[in-house]
């Protein structure tokens, strides 16, 4: 007897199920199920149901003993019409399950929208008479997890025929978003409807019915504010108007704002750039650009050749505040053809962009990180702006680098990638500076009448206020000239909250978090003091509860309290903040820009996510207020990120015909990376910065490789740490170096301890066996508490 095998991955993110497991597909879908599909499966001892991903097929052939085929479970249900993981998609799971060390589950489950990881059904309808009559009979819908396997074999049949509509429902989320929609389709039996004098409101919307042309459509909202739905069902009754439900996208009102745009001219820079990357036959660029030198012109028209060519466009931005700037620049350019995806869409809006997306509807994918997944056809270019940005790491499982995947994609697609920024990450820069990527320069502003701003150090060892502990006297003046002449200032402070921490100025005592080894953040708006790790909140004190004085005092500032102060230096000044607390809800980064961007505000005060993108022509004076506040950082990088932080804030002063100035106040002056970032010069940087990387054997010399062990007790974390010490010791050669086991900067989080190791290596043949062996401590019984993280590359020692 022949038989039909699918291999499976369960949804179940152990070592155990890390592998496919074989299940019988039943005869009746066996023409019908495909790599790619979503599966119900029955497992384990229990044979509880469970998702599943096919990713094989076989006819059994492979398996030990027939006997054994004969005895295999079966699949209880399909989930999916048509694949929702494509070939391409499967190939990239099995490359970075080598690279970085997540359970495959957890990467496939990452490559789809959220509705699609959730317990859901699909709702039949159809408007086919005979299968109505055939299948439906009175039913107006049919749940699909309803039907045996029979009957869903029959309903896949008729969906490839297109007799039968689908759409996924989520079981307890939102449903496909519908709308009801009114058609008139028969004006004879309108005019041979006899309709007694009494009832008027019939009477009245037969006179309105009649004036109108067969065939016109109104949502039934329009009508039900005339005509009530009593005489509205009554026509529909009649045969005389057709009700149907129409689905429509809840993304839809991203697009219908967005004014269309004509592309610029390029200057002779951009157009050499362009030139460059349009003719290569795949290959990575780098497109090193000064802030303000129209790299994003440049994307667009490099996207706009490739849908020329029938081909299709990925196009990364950072950050959510970065998305609606960008995506509206994109839809002004490409319309309908852009899908956008990001965090600060819904779960709905998230789905309704992916099938637009796998319908071939969408050209151009314009997202934050997860949008280097997307199962977009044919891509000819990949572009990632702002390339050094950290957020394109992945802090949780799985925990890719988009940079990594969109390099797989475009060697898979044979596409052009294109990495931009105006002050690279050392690691990329290294790479084209051996050509393995080439680089491209644009030097100079795309608007010839702006120029880069000058920047002026202010060393707040000698510029203390006796007004204020946050703002020199230079930066007040500034601001206050600016706002007499009716221009904007961009403030920024990297820290978020009231103050750093509260602290009893008689016995010392400052609030820790219960949970984590850091002090709790004064937050003035919701009056409380907060975690930002746990998230922990508790009341502020306003007794010391360990010597019970009175004298509780503030210390250090953030970007509330200086908020406020700003308000009481300034009187009048209208300020906008944005920060996490700020833009919390839905929508909330796009609104503060667009009231910044329509003169509503003079000051525009916030910590990083002010620092890229933003282009605003009336702002002519940018403030640091701290530079200083990630430079001391146990962290090899912390020089690298405050240069990069600092020039890309200091790009978006004088953007357009007006000047611009740019004050950093530190108490670090002549630290190299706040002088360099004062000449804008990054070349002098990444010379300096690379030398010290070099002494030190970091990336981008030597790959790194970092291992977190956690647990709730500390001695069990120490003697984890020394296990994994010793396995990577007696497995790994020569050519790796282990550094630790050291307690992590922040030693204790959400009531964990943790303990990190770090690998160094320029190549270890052995790394991808010894980090799965690693990975297997967790399922010993013995581990069982025991949470182990490896990162590839971390971007982050925190």
């Amino acid at each position: 007897m022949c038989y039909q095998i699918a291999k499976i991955i369960i949804d179940v993110p152990t070592m155990q199920t890390d592998k496919p497991f074989s299940y019988l597909i039943p005869e009746d879908l066996a023409q019908l199920v495909a790599v790619g599909m979503r599966v119900h499966v029955p497992f384990g001892r229990s044979n509880r149901l469970m998702q599943g991903f096919i990713v094989a097929l076989s006819d059994g052939s492979d398996e030990t003993e027939l006997s054994d085929v004969a005895e295999l479970k079966a699949i209880s249900e399909v989930l999916d019409f048509e694949p929702v993981l494509n070939s391409e998609q499967l190939a990239l799971a099995d490359d970075m399950r080598q690279t970085v060390f997540s359970y495959k589950i957890s990467i496939l489950k990452a490559m789809l929208p959220n509705l699609l990881n959730s317990s859901y059904d699909k709702v039949l309808t159809t408007a086919d008479s005979q299968v109505a009559k055939t299948y439906f009979a009175t039913k107006k819908e049919i749940h699909f997890s309803s039907l045996d396997t029979k009957e869903q074999a029959v309903m896949m049949k008729l969906h490839r025929e297109g007799r039968i509509n689908m759409r996924y429902v989520a079981q307890s989320k939102a449903r496909v978003k519908t709308e009801k929609r009114v058609s008139l389709v028969d004006k004879l039996a309108l005019v041979n409807l006899s309709i007694t004098s009494r009832a008027t409101k019939r009477l009245a919307m037969k006179g309105f019915l009649e004036t109108q042309p067969e065939e016109t459509i109104w949502t039934f909202s329009e009508l039900l504010v005339t005509f009530s739905r009593d005489v509205v069902t009554f026509f529909v009754s009649q045969g005389i108007l057709r009700l149907t439900e129409v689905e429509v996208s809840r993304s839809q009102g991203y697009f219908d704002q967005v004014v269309p745009d004509e592309k610029k001219q390029l200057n002779a820079e951009q157009n050499r750039a362009y030139e460059a990357i349009v003719q290569a036959k795949g290959g990575t660029f780098l497109l090193e650009g000064v802030t303000g030198s129209g790299k994003t012109e440049v994307y667009l028209q490099v996207i706009a050749h490739a849908l020329a060519q029938g081909k299709t466009a990925i196009m990364l931005v950072p950050e959510i505040s970065l998305t609606p700037l960008m995506t509206n620049r994109f839809i002004a350019r490409f319309g309908d053809r852009v899908a956008i995806m990001h965090s600060g869409l819904s779960d709905g809006e998230k789905y309704d962009e992916w099938r637009k997306i796998v319908s071939g509807k969408a050209k151009v994918v314009v997202g934050a990180r997860s949008a280097i997944f997307v199962p977009l056809k044919n891509i000819g270019t990949i572009i990632i702006d702002e390339e050094h940005e950290t957020s394109y790491k992945q802090d949780s499982n799985p925990r890719y680098h988009a940079r990594d995947v969109a390099i797989w994609r475009a060697g898979y697609q044979q596409a052009t990638l294109v990495l931009g920024s105006a002050t690279p990450s050392l690691e990329t820069r290294a790479r084209a500076q051996k050509e393995v990527y080439q680089l491209l320069h644009l030097t100079h502003r795309a608007n010839a009448q702006a120029k880069i701003p000058e920047v002026r150090i202010l060393d707040m060892r000698k510029h203390l206020n006796d007004q204020s502990a946050s703002f020199s006297k230079v930066l007040l003046d500034k601001i206050s000239e600016k706002i007499a002449r009716q221009e904007q200032v961009v403030l920024m402070l990297n820290r978020r909250g009231y103050s750093s921490f509260i602290m009893c100025r008689d016995c010392g005592y400052v609030p820790d978090c219960p949970n984590c080894d850091i002090s709790l953040t004064l937050h003035m708006d919701t009056k409380t003091l907060n975690c930002h790790y746990c998230g922990h909140t508790a009341a502020i004190p306003y007794a010391c509860p360990n010597c019970q004085s009175k004298q509780i005092r503030y210390y250090g500032s953030g970007t509330q309290k200086v908020e406020e102060e700003l308000q009481d230096l300034i009187p009048g000044a209208r300020i906008l903040r944005m920060d996490v607390d700020t833009t919390k809800k839905k929508g909330a980064h796009e609104q503060i820009l667009s009231r910044f961007g329509a003169g509503e505000a003079d000051i525009l005060l916030g910590t990083q996510m002010i620092a890229k993108g933003l282009d605003f022509p009336n702002v002519t004076l940018v403030g640091v207020i701290n530079a200083d506040t990630a430079l001391n950082l146990p962290d090899f990088r912390s020089s690298e990120r405050t240069f990069q932080l600092l020039t890309q804030v200091a790009g978006r002063a004088g953007r357009a015909e007006k000047a611009g100035e740019v004050l950093i106040q530190t108490f670090n002056p002549e630290h190299y990376a706040i002088k360099l970032a004062q000449t804008h010069d990054y070349e002098g940087f990444y010379k300096q910065e690379m030398a010290f990387r070099r002494q030190l054997n970091y990336p981008p010399y030597f790959y790194t490789v970092q291992l977190v062990v956690s647990h709730q007790l500390e001695e069990e974390a120490v003697k984890a740490s020394y296990e994994i010490m010793s396995l990577l010791t007696a497995q790994l050669t020569e050519h790796a170096r282990i550094l630790g086991p050291i307690p992590k900067p922040i030693a204790r989080t959400h009531n964990l301890y943790h303990y990190q190791l770090l690998i160094k290596y320029r190549f270890e043949p052995n790394l991808v066996q010894v980090l799965n062996s690693v990975l297997e401590m967790t399922q010993d019984r013995a581990h069982k508490k025991l949470r182990i993280i490896i990162d590839n590359e971390p971007q982050n020692f925190m």
